[in-house]
């Protein structure tokens, strides 16, 4: 069972070839015997699962089931889950129990789903490797000695290697997109507001948006449609209907007008990649759809304003932990001042700490103008260009990273290396458009994944564009050798 998609699970529940229960202690089974090789889970919820496996049956039964219903998937550590430990892989909430769910886990209790766990990510999704995790870096099962990326690391390698079938993640810069290239599994980045913050803890408020990971988009078009709607508790949550995003999927792409952006094609980019990324195009040439040569002019400018953006926010938005009122607290302290100090040094890690640092000074007065009103208006720039670019193309296509997974410590003593693991993704960020990765072959035996770009709100195109070339492709069917089996 565990290599069905999460539209062939579903078909299989609803013809009674198995069970929800039958399915989620497979699942848990394989998270027993596989994950302590992985790291993909900080907590596995096997109580819980089995519980909602067991009322996801009586639901079926009732013929009351919705696409999801008794489907198994991951909640990403940063949800915050009733009752169940919510870390965001930090050291500071180790401690934490949730006294809520945040909205994206209600709309899946809602739609029936079981959750297994809540799987690992760097540290306040602050990572591009899932090294900074407190409960130490996720493996990669194509090759466990690189890094699965991040910060959604633990949610794309949990899928690669069959643990779940589908999982949330958040993408601030690229944390959807660019571990589910580098573990060869499917991701989308929905525009930003499409999807409730509710109850995600906040790294860069701006910039943040929580997302389906799974192996196919047809997965992906199923979880979206039960994450996606506006929830009156985000002030940020858009107000617009939704589309049924699986409907749309077998649209043709007759007609249809790809941009390849030069500036995602220079120095830097692996060759391979680009010549796989060549590959994929044609196939969409194929399938007929027209090329078109664009540019992103003040696309060099993403990864510097995104720097400054967003550690100013998450400087902000980690000001809460101050060991207080939640979260870690340190021993004895002398006074107020010494409980702040030691409570936040203890509990918040060298990545964090970093761009907690260089946050607090962009924001500081003297430096506001300089830097963080700077960024901002580079920010716009950067909108303005893809609002151009989309009135000569439907969507954007490039490589999602530079490179495939690299090992472990290869950058992590160099900052800057490892924020250049996201050039191609932040962008997106900075500008809230949607978009996703698709797994398109693999360079040295690694996967290698593209990036789709759409403009505001076209998930559905997105979505429709990789599934007609998951159909004409089998790249998102491979799985890891001995791992996966």
């Amino acid at each position: 069972m565990h290599h069905k998609t999460i539209a062939e699970l579903a078909t299989g529940l609803e013809r009674k070839e198995f069970s929800s229960l039958e399915l989620t202690r497979a699942c848990l089974e394989r998270i027993t015997r596989l994950d302590t090789r992985l790291n993909c889970f900080v907590t596995v919820t096997e109580e819980t699962a089995l519980a909602q496996a067991q009322a996801a049956d009586e639901r079926i039964a009732r013929g009351a089931a919705s696409a999801l219903t008794g489907v198994p998937i991951a909640q990403k550590d940063i949800f915050c889950t009733k009752g169940v430990r919510t870390s965001c892989g930090s050291r500071m909430l180790d401690n934490f129990i949730s006294p809520y769910d945040a909205s994206v886990v209600e709309r899946f209790n809602a739609a029936g789903a079981v959750m297994l766990g809540k799987l690992n990510m760097d540290e306040f999704a602050m990572g591009s490797s899932n090294e900074t995790s407190f409960y130490g870096p996720v493996k990669n099962p194509w090759n466990t000695s690189t890094v699965p990326g991040g910060s959604s690391g633990g949610s794309a390698a949990s899928i690669a290697a069959r643990l779940t079938p589908g999982a949330t993640g958040t993408d601030t810069g690229g944390s959807i997109r660019q571990p589910a290239a580098f573990c060869g599994i499917t991701g989308i980045k929905p525009t930003y507001g499409r999807v409730s913050r509710w109850g995600m803890i906040a790294f860069a408020s701006s910039l943040d948006q929580a997302g389906p990971m799974a192996r196919t988009a047809e997965d992906c078009a199923i979880m979206l449609q039960a994450m996606a709607g506006f929830d009156e508790r985000d002030s940020t949550c858009v107000d617009r209907p939704v589309p049924d995003y699986r409907a749309a999927l077998g649209n043709s792409l007759e007609g249809l007008r790809i941009g390849l952006p030069t500036e995602f094609f220079g120095e830097g980019l692996d060759p391979a990649i680009a010549s796989l990324i060549q590959d994929a195009v044609d196939e969409y040439k194929r399938l007929g759809a027209t090329v078109k040569e664009i540019s992103l002019p003040n696309m060099h400018l993403s990864a510097p304003a995104y720097y400054v953006v967003a550690p100013a926010e998450c400087s902000s938005n980690l000001a809460r932990f101050d060991g207080v009122r939640f979260g870690h607290r340190c021993e004895n302290p002398a006074d107020l001042a010494d409980l702040y100090t030691r409570s936040r040094g203890e509990g918040f890690g060298a990545e964090v700490k970093r761009r907690i640092l260089i946050g607090t000074y962009a924001l500081s007065a003297g430096y506001y103008d300089a830097y963080y009103l700077k960024a901002q208006k580079i920010r716009r720039l950067i909108s303005e260009d893809f609002r151009r670019a989309f009135e000569e193309v439907d969507v954007i296509m490039g490589p999602t990273a530079p490179s495939v997974a690299f090992e472990f410590g290869a950058k992590s003593a160099d900052p800057i290396a490892m924020y250049l693991s996201d050039i191609y993704t932040i962008a997106v960020n900075l500008a809230g458009l949607p978009g996703m990765s698709v797994p398109v072959g693999f360079s040295n035996g690694l996967p290698v994944g593209m990036q789709i770009i759409g403009s505001y709100f076209s998930e559905d195109r997105l979505l429709n564009v990789a599934h007609r070339y998951q159909q004409a492709t089998d790249w998102h069917t491979r799985a890891p050798a001995g791992i996966a089996d």
